[in-house]
């Protein structure tokens, strides 16, 4: 028999230089479009239902009278990817932060997208949600990208996260990113008022991970390349779940120095491999830049690998310990495992969160 410790709020819930771009822009109304409510729950043309429209308890600060602005200092900001493939995922990620949020008014999404047509899903199925996308130049980073381990991992958008500071408005500080393929089963607040001292990133940490297999044999046999963690005690973690510091990214170059590592992975691609100095995506160069700089936030916001690994993408268990958020990386996908008939127990947990109901032929 296996006991696991979820959050209060999951557990009274059912089971189950990167460009922006003017022309997929686009602020949603704030929150006050109460005449959606009353066709809350009614599927739309996109395939997806609507969701209900979420307002702030008690004690949460009033929305300001600019609904709208980004730069509202009582708001909280998270910035996820949108694309066709995880689209489901991502909708699922952001009903979840909104159905346990305590203030789910003063919660603001930033949406990279390098495709158009996407934005009309979100504003349907999530009536009310403050918003704004965000059109991230795939050719930016394509000259970058080295072949991964698995393909998915080689998409541009991977990579959006590392130009977060240059994308979103000088006035946003801080932002919380998030993967397409996890649910936040917690108050999101809690996660946002996590102190990283004088660190830039906050992420939960896994130490006891075997960190030398992030890295190829050619990376640790030659000692200039391995000085890089002269002096700090690197430790894993894992990049879909992270809170920012824009001010002190953007003061340090942050962003130069992982495309500097992607450089010279890439370099080392180009002489028929045997000079690849890592073999997964966008992971490494985070690990190689921030790895032993990190503030550690605690392991209950990313119960992560659920996916399985990232070839067969079988079922795993949850770490020990409470959940505040369930994390699908790895290969599996628990929307494409639910709709096989072929779901891990886990699975069942996203389910709630999904609001995708595709026609009836």
């Amino acid at each position: 028999m296996i006991m696991v410790v979820l959050s209060q709020s999951l557990q009274s819930f059912p089971p189950a230089e990167a460009i922006r771009s003017s022309h997929y822009l686009g602020i949603s109304n704030g929150g006050y479009d109460h005449h959606l409510a009353a066709v809350s729950g009614v599927a739309d043309v996109s395939g997806f239902r609507r969701a209900p429209i979420f307002h702030n308890a008690a004690e949460c600060e009033p929305p300001s009278a600019n609904g709208t602005s980004v730069c509202d200092p009582s708001l909280v900001h998270i910035a996820i990817t949108l694309d066709e493939e995880y689209l489901r995922g991502s909708i699922a990620a952001v009903h979840s932060v909104l159905t346990h949020a305590r203030c789910p008014e003063s919660v603001f999404f930033h949406f990279l997208l390098s495709e158009p047509g996407l934005e009309p899903v979100v504003r349907s199925s999530l009536p009310g949600l403050r918003f704004k996308t965000y059109y991230f130049d795939p050719d930016r980073v394509r000259g970058l990208i080295s072949t991964s381990v698995r393909q998915a991992l080689e998409q541009p958008l991977n990579y959006a996260r590392n130009y977060l500071a240059e994308i979103l408005e000088r006035c946003v500080s801080r932002v919380i990113y998030l993967d397409s393929d996890l649910v936040v089963v917690d108050n999101i607040g809690k996660l946002w008022r996590t102190g990283l001292g004088s660190r830039p990133v906050g992420a939960p940490e896994y130490c006891h991970a075997n960190f030398t297999k992030y890295f190829t044999a050619r990376f640790w046999s030659d000692q200039r390349l391995a000085a890089t963690f002269a002096g700090r005690r690197p430790c894993y973690f894992n990049t879909g779940v992270m809170v920012l510091d824009l001010v002190r990214w953007r003061r340090s170059g942050y962003t130069r120095r992982i495309e500097r590592w992607m450089k010279v992975q890439k370099s080392g691609a180009a002489t028929g491999g045997a000079g690849r100095i890592y073999e997964l995506g966008s992971l490494p160069p985070f690990l190689l830049v921030f790895a032993g700089h990190v503030a550690p936030i605690d392991h209950r916001w990313n119960q992560h690998g659920l996916g399985g690994d990232n070839v067969h993408g079988s079922c795993r268990d949850l770490h020990s310990g409470p959940v505040s958020l369930l994390h699908w990386s790895g290969s599996g996908k628990p929307w494409v495992r639910l709709d096989s008939n072929r779901p891990c127990p886990l699975d069942h947990l996203w389910a709630p969160y999904d609001l995708y109901e595709p026609a009836v032929a």
